[in-house]
């Protein structure tokens, strides 16, 4: 058997293997070094012997049998001795328990006490399964600080104790909210990094991965079936972000011919989903919204009166100054320029230092044909903007809204 195919049952059993593995013995680390054990054991047996019918549980039971073996020689298990004995017959659980195994897993890498670096790595490496050295690719980081970030993250679960366990289905709010954080974190960290490569599409992968999982294992919470629908409308466009040079392309100039159509149709359906529970939430508005940009022929023919309402009914869920923002530029193109600059005006204080403020500010100080303040406005969009790749795109984008604006005035040629 190649070892393609290895790696194929890696990327499916990993996370539930660790997830099994932590349950039974109470150790990350563990449950680690057993999963590790168990794959470089495959690796070696299949390709001569023939891939195993029931390849999760061959690998739990060989796992286990390791495990077992080094915790015998701890003596922190040696109390412990006739129920490590046990397992070594423990029939393979049933599917219900393992993906419960996994929840557990999921809830614990993201519980609040961790900060989100801490919960973003513990996510990537146990949920997910990606090697160390992959994370600290994906987050631009040195191996080495990638690894100190997860050994700091597991002492702290640790020493605080922290539960790897299911919270109360009829009350999962705050944790399941924190666990869909930190999936949308990962995404937009895939999706435009602070410096560096602009779009990773492994990590939007891995987080599409991520918010698809917990729809199969939390079926009935309808922002779990938002945010797969948000992250699949959004993912859709990656094709046409970047140009053949690899320069930004922002989403009114971009080719739409290039949208990824099965992520659209799969938006929709989760949307879909979602809405039938009738439990209205952050995540499916910002789904909702994605999806009047996704399905709109030309950016000319986006419902911007659809998107400023669905905007509305979100800042009153969540009144943050980034949703006032995007608010107030649905309302400019809704409306026109002068109502959404009046909107911005109650929000220079607390977006002052916030590129895509000056960004959008300068955008409607030139379709208002106030060039200067217009000019001014890019300038300082692209003074706070810490990615190269971005700071070209402000510029083109600049250099193109400033001439339009420049050859509407009176008396222009």
């Amino acid at each position: 058997m190649p070892d393609p195919a290895v790696a194929e049952v890696f990327g499916t059993q990993w996370p539930r293997l660790v997830a099994t593995l932590r349950a039974d013995f109470g150790d990350l680390d563990l449950a680690e070094d057993a999963a590790g054990h168990a794959f470089a054991v495959a690796a070696e047996r299949w390709p001569h012997e023939g891939m195993p019918d029931a390849p999760g549980a061959w690998l739990v039971t060989v796992a286990r049998r390791w495990a077992i073996d080094q915790a015998r020689r701890d003596v922190r298990w040696r109390q412990r001795q006739s129920d490590v004995k046990a397992m070594i017959e423990t029939p393979p659980r049933e599917r219900g328990a393992v993906d419960d195994d996994l929840l557990a897993m999921i809830f614990g890498c993201c519980h609040r006490a961790l900060d989100e670096p801490a919960q973003v790595a513990l996510t990537l490496r146990y949920v997910v399964g990606l090697p160390t050295a992959a994370i600290a690719r994906s987050f631009l980081l040195p191996e080495a600080t990638m690894a100190k970030r997860l050994v700091r993250a597991k002492k702290k679960v640790a020493a605080s104790g922290i539960p790897f366990r299911v919270p109360d289905r009829s009350d999962l709010g705050s944790p399941l909210s924190e666990v869909l954080r930190v999936v949308y974190v990962i995404y937009t960290q895939g999706h435009a990094a602070p410096s560096g490569e602009l779009i990773r599409g492994d990590l939007c992968d891995e987080a599409r991965w991520l918010a698809g999982s917990l729809c199969e294992l939390l079926p009935d919470q309808s922002e779990v079936w938002g945010l797969a629908a948000l992250l699949a409308f959004t993912d859709a466009r990656r094709p046409a972000r970047l140009d053949a040079d690899g320069e930004v392309v922002v989403l009114q100039d971009q080719d739409r011919t290039l949208w990824n159509a099965r992520a659209v149709a799969d938006g929709r359906r989760l949307l879909d989903t979602a809405l039938r529970m009738r439990r209205i939430g952050t995540y499916q508005l910002q789904a909702a919204i994605a999806a009047a940009h996704t399905t709109a022929p030309s950016f000319e023919a986006t419902d911007w009166r659809t998107i400023r309402r669905l905007y509305a009914a979100l800042a009153h869920i969540e009144p943050t100054p980034i949703v006032g923002l995007n608010e107030a530029v649905a309302v400019s193109m809704a409306e026109g320029p002068a109502a959404g600059l009046a909107r911005l005006a109650d929000l220079d204080a607390e977006l002052g230092d916030y590129h895509y403020f000056h960004l959008a500010r300068a955008d409607m100080l030139a379709a208002a044909g106030e060039v200067d303040q217009a000019r001014a406005a890019f300038a300082r969009a692209e003074e706070l903007c810490g990615n190269p790749a971005e700071v070209r795109a402000i510029r083109r984008v600049a250099v193109s809204r400033l001439d339009e604006a420049t050859a509407r005035l009176p008396g222009a040629s």
